[in-house]
């Protein structure tokens, strides 16, 4: 993080201790996959680095009805597109593998209607059409098929492993995960599509103002913040500081093959302040300080303004996820009921414990990011 002497790096930590028999950390906002619903013959499906496929899925109950639903959606706007298994299912969404004569897809149905849900999925679906005419410099998935009406994407599967497979990995990826996926990052922040292809997608007064009304950010936080933005804008008057950014690159977006990475999941792309993507990357590497530093060191050389916007993002970042993770404890506490039959094994969930450790780091790391910011507004 950035001291008085504007160097961000976190202080090396041994590894979060994993309490017994409990599974890694999951986004509790993401349910994990559930598995593959029906025991049909494995069928390989063309493409390096894809798995077998069950070739059944569990049509029947109710959310056998939902998931006829689903398919039927994809069907009107790709009649060849075969489901073979349920890649995740959550409340607002379920995610589908299946083949295109030789091609293996992934369908992409919206479940929760709401407003909110709906936006984001058509962003997602403006940012692949996009792709059609302005291709980005890193590999991203090949559009097949689009209805932002009924909120259905249909793009390939591209072979590859995620970076990481938890939104916080337990434990740090290889150093030459990191530097692949940190490399990818850092050549799409380069890019700069035409104009109009892209909207800001984050009202940054807006966000700092809700926090703080929440009482996740203190007044100093907010007048602080407010000081980096007014240093930013005035920047931005004589040099254009928006970059393009993935806007959720976390690593499990992230997946890597031998043909190089490949980003997926585009709800959030557009321009954002500098170091948006650092700083999602920098929140979620806790146990990899050698690559935080290198973090920071990027985020320092393009100037100052860059440097601010970084921390500016890292706040929002960091705060944003100490809501999500406190409300997942707090459910956590008054949610004990089993799994219900068909779901993931309880032991691929977190635990109280991991969210609170967890917890205690995203704390940990918002302080460190607190006093980079006193020290950039003592610079201005």
């Amino acid at each position: 993080m950035y001291a008085a002497s504007s160097s961000v790096s976190a202080p090396p930590r041994p590894l979060r201790p994993r309490p017994a028999g409990s599974g890694p950390y999951l986004d509790p906002v993401r349910p994990p996959a559930a598995p593959v619903l029906g025991a049909g013959r494995a069928r390989r499906v063309p493409g390096p680095g894809t798995q077998p496929l069950s070739g059944r899925l569990d049509l029947s109950g109710p959310q056998g009805a939902q998931l006829r639903a689903a398919i039927a959606s994809v069907h009107r706007i790709c009649p060849e597109f075969a489901p073979v298994q349920v890649l995740r299912r959550s409340g607002r969404s379920v995610l589908l593998v299946g083949t295109t004569g030789r091609s293996t897809a992934v369908a992409k149905c919206l479940l929760d209607q709401s407003p909110a849900w709906a936006e984001r999925i058509r962003h997602e679906i403006a940012a692949y059409r996009s792709f059609v005419r302005h291709r980005p410099p890193v590999r991203v998935p090949r559009l097949i098929a689009a209805d932002p009406e009924n909120c259905t994407l249909v793009i390939e599967r591209m072979p590859g492993r995620a970076a990481a497979l938890q939104r916080h990995p337990v434990e740090a990826p290889s150093r030459t995960d990191i530097r692949t996926a940190l490399g990818a990052v850092c050549r799409l922040n380069a890019w700069r599509p035409p104009a109009g292809t892209f909207d800001a997608p984050l009202d940054y007064a807006a966000r700092i103002s809700r926090y703080h009304e929440l009482g996740l950010l203190t007044d100093r936080d907010l007048g602080d913040l407010q000081k980096l933005l007014h240093g930013i804008a005035h920047s931005a008057g004589r040099q254009g500081m928006g970059q393009f950014c993935h806007g959720d690159a976390l690593l499990s977006n992230i997946l890597l093959s031998p043909a190089g990475p490949v980003l997926v999941d585009w709800e959030h792309a557009g321009w954002y302040l500098p170091g948006y993507d650092l700083a999602t990357l920098w929140s979620v590497l806790g146990d990899a300080p050698v690559a935080r530093r290198q973090i920071s060191q990027i985020a320092q050389s393009a100037g100052p303004a860059a440097r601010d916007g970084f921390l500016v993002n890292l706040m929002l970042v960091l705060t944003r996820e100490i809501r999500t993770y406190e409300m997942a404890v707090q459910r956590s506490m008054h949610d004990a009921a089993p799994a219900a039959p068909g779901m993931a094994h309880p032991s691929a969930a977190p635990s109280g414990e991991e969210q609170r450790l967890l917890l205690r780091r995203l704390h940990d790391d918002c302080q460190l990011a607190r006093k980079a910011v006193r020290a950039a507004v003592g610079t201005r």
